[in-house]
């Protein structure tokens, strides 16, 4: 029945637009059929999967990981960005833009294997509580998008992570939390380094920024890593939009969907002011592209999951 479709999801445009999208492209002998290996479905992970305010979760991490570095050296505390970082400086943070305020959390990762980073990553997720939110960083996704991925996967979709945030956080937690395996997770990386210990082959994580996942990066990721151009992205931010608009730039049948977090109540009321993350070109130029926007207080029951 339709009102087993995205339970959480409230009836209307947006909901429609997805059932909809679904039903004809999985329709075999329709117009707009697409065969399941072009099935393909990109999402943002930062404010599209789950919370982003009052910082992604990256720089939470980054932060638990100063502490540590800065209790080996101290003069840390000391030293811009990271006591910035240290000490909640948000207006320093966000001075540094997006991509140096990544590359910044990203420095406490150099010099780790990265089977040493995921196993810090996991210990860090499997105890992190959300300052403002009070539940784990990992119970802060989304229910309407766990419930998304689900009914896309079932309809004989690929789905796929394309997201600014770091690629080897999200990989300690996307598999358990979207269902979505490590490799569909697309993000920021460090740059590694082959090495041999004990005749053990390791990755070793340096601290030169190998690739910032954001903007026309997502695009050109997206064309490396998975070599078919999606015929559904999800975002939430300018940073988003390339992906949107070369998913709707198909020659086929195709749905872009942008998450509007207007819902000061339930989660969080943000899009110009939220600077690493700013939405305002594509909020401004949405219906220009022909992408749906997605309301979290109008076109969701729910928030979070249980």
């Amino acid at each position: 029945m339709a009102s087993d479709l995205l339970p959480s999801w409230n009836s209307g445009p947006a909901r429609d637009a997805i059932i909809d999208f679904v039903a004809r492209v999985t329709r075999e002998g329709g117009a707009d059929f697409v065969r399941p290996a072009e099935r393909i479905a990109t999402f943002d992970n930062d404010g599209t999967l789950w919370c982003e305010q009052p910082l992604q979760a990256q720089f939470f991490f980054a932060d638990a990981r100063l502490k540590a570095l800065a209790e080996k050296d101290p003069g840390m505390k000391e030293r811009q960005p990271f006591k910035a970082f240290l000490e909640h400086d948000l207006k320093t943070i966000a001075s540094l833009g997006k991509q140096g305020a990544f590359e910044a959390a990203f420095a406490t990762h150099a010099g780790m294997t990265v089977d040493e980073f995921d196993a810090i990553a996991r210990e860090w997720l499997a105890t992190a509580v959300h300052p403002k939110l009070g539940r784990p960083f990992t119970r802060c996704a989304y229910q309407p998008q766990i419930e998304l991925l689900a009914y896309l996967r079932a309809h004989g979709f690929k789905t796929f992570i394309v997201s600014g945030g770091g690629i080897d956080l999200m990989r300690a937690f996307a598999e358990e939390v979207y269902g979505i395996p490590n490799e569909q997770v697309i993000g920021s990386s460090l740059k590694t380094r082959f090495e041999v210990r004990d005749g053990r082959v390791e990755m070793l994580k340096l601290s030169e920024l190998g690739s910032f996942d954001d903007r026309e990066v997502k695009t050109q990721n997206i064309a490396l890593h998975i070599g078919r151009r999606p015929i559904l992205a999800f975002g939430n931010s300018d940073g988003d939009l390339a992906m949107l608009r070369y998913a709707k730039s198909g020659k086929g049948a195709s749905l872009a969907l942008l998450l509007h977090h207007d819902d000061a109540e339930r989660e969080f009321a943000y899009d110009r002011e939220f600077r690493l993350s700013p939405l305002v070109d594509a909020l401004d130029h949405a219906a220009d592209y022909g992408i749906d926007v997605v309301s979290m207080k109008r076109d969701w029951k729910s928030v979070f999951v249980p």
